[in-house]
């Protein structure tokens, strides 16, 4: 199942963010991939939007079990993890304004 969920974010903690998540994408990627097999994720994708009110992260992932995902994620020992916990941390700035307009799935 995809898990969507956006979150308005600080505007001056954008650029940290956004070259937090390009680490994890680039020279951290083995790392990353090796949290997500632990997490039972099978894909993970985020994107940032920048609007009129600010930065928005908009982030993805495919787990059939997102509250045991969360609680590896939130237990997990890996720097990588911890990192990224602090980043998304500092640069929260609660839910952005969002409405699903679409969830299709086959039964």
């Amino acid at each position: 199942m995809i898990h969507l969920v956006a979150r308005r974010i600080r505007l001056d903690q954008r650029d940290r963010v956004a070259a937090s998540l390009g680490e994890v994408d680039g020279p951290r990627r083995a790392e990353a991939l090796e949290s997500l097999a632990a997490e039972g994720v099978a894909h993970e994708t985020a994107m940032l939007i920048d609007t009129g009110d600010g930065p928005v992260i908009v982030h993805a992932m495919e787990t059939e079990d997102l509250v045991g995902s969360r609680s590896v994620t939130d237990q997990s020992p890996r720097p990588i993890d911890a990192e990224r916990r602090a980043v998304m941390r500092a640069a929260d700035d609660g839910p952005a304004r969002a409405e699903v307009v679409l969830d299709l799935r086959p039964a």
